[in-house]
């Protein structure tokens, strides 16, 4: 008897569980369809107080970003918390918002209150799933998997300013090159700078130097401009770029003969930068050649161990 009511308790433990998570699904896809249904309802929320020198920044923001227009509200309840949770780290997160190309309207605070609404509507899903797998212990292993997806999210954000930064500095050269002819031929700065822009209109450096132009045309001197994209992009390379620039023109070497230069010295960099992973590649290779040798050795010696021990010699 004592056996049967345990099972029947752990049974009923469960049911519970499991009628738990179907009511946090159910009522995470009410949330959600009621403030996608509220939210599509106006263009523009009205701002409080609190954003009211933030209209436009707020505004462009839910424009840009479907999942900041939805969960707005719940985005701004985070902020407060994620400024001092993570305050170490938020101008890291700054830097990599601007490096990956990113709505620039993203603050640091609110951009991770993205990652933590992300992990809040996928949080059920995951207690839903491992619950209905694996019972009541699904539950610790439904919250870990919600960190780890946070985490994950948080380093794609760094993997996405890495090889965005990787990208321009690959292509600057060229860019520079280009700059260094049409500036020979007879162009001004601005008019080549426009002309290069439109080239590489698709790729990130094109991007990177057409807000250069825009900020000239804004009224920033170049000094200014070139200063303000190393600031966004904040890597040793660029920024040594950037400053060669900013000192041949207050020293007044011509533009063109700085291009010039910088390209050859971002191809030397480039040159030596393939020769070091090219040394690199085999230790790299070291141990997946000791694996594919322990492998080879198996598959020929294998038949030959298992046949001894399926009929070992007699004495």
């Amino acid at each position: 008897m004592n056996a049967f009511h345990v099972c029947l308790a752990a049974q009923g433990g469960d049911q519970i569980v499991h009628l738990l998570a179907s009511t946090m699904m159910g009522a995470s896809l009410f949330v959600l369809l009621r403030t996608i249904f509220k939210t599509l309802a106006t263009e523009d929320l009205v701002q409080d107080a609190e954003w009211r020198y933030d209209v436009t920044r707020i505004n462009e923001l839910r424009k840009a970003s479907p999942l900041y227009r939805f969960f707005q509200p719940l985005i701004q309840l985070l902020n407060g918390f994620n400024r001092r949770a993570f305050r170490d780290s938020l101008p890291a997160i700054h830097r990599e918002i601007q490096a990956s190309g990113l709505c620039r309207f993203w603050t640091p605070e609110e951009y991770l209150g993205r990652i933590e609404v992300i992990c809040i509507l996928i949080f059920p899903a995951f207690f839903y799933v491992f619950v209905d797998m694996m019972g009541a212990p699904g539950t610790m292993l439904a919250v870990i998997s919600t960190i780890l997806t946070g985490v994950l999210l948080r380093n794609q954000l760094a993997s996405r300013a890495a090889r965005r930064l990787m990208q321009i500095k690959r292509r600057i050269p060229y860019l520079l090159d280009l700059l260094t002819l049409l500036m020979e031929a007879g162009s001004t700065f601005l008019q080549a700078l426009e002309q290069a822009c439109q080239e590489f209109r698709s790729h990130p450096v094109g991007v990177e130097f057409g807000r250069v132009l825009m900020e000239m045309r804004m009224g920033k001197n170049r000094s200014s401009a070139f200063e303000a994209m190393k600031n966004r992009l904040q890597d040793d390379e660029i920024t040594g770029i950037i400053g060669s620039i900013v000192q041949g023109e207050e020293l007044g070497t011509p533009l063109a003969t700085i291009f010039r230069s910088q390209a050859d010295v971002l191809r030397i960099k480039r040159t030596q930068r393939a020769e070091t992973l090219a040394n690199e590649a085999g230790v790299k290779m070291l141990l997946p050649a000791i694996l594919v040798m322990a492998a080879t050795v198996l598959i020929i010696l294998g038949p030959f161990i298992l046949s001894f021990l399926a009929n070992p010699f007699s004495a």
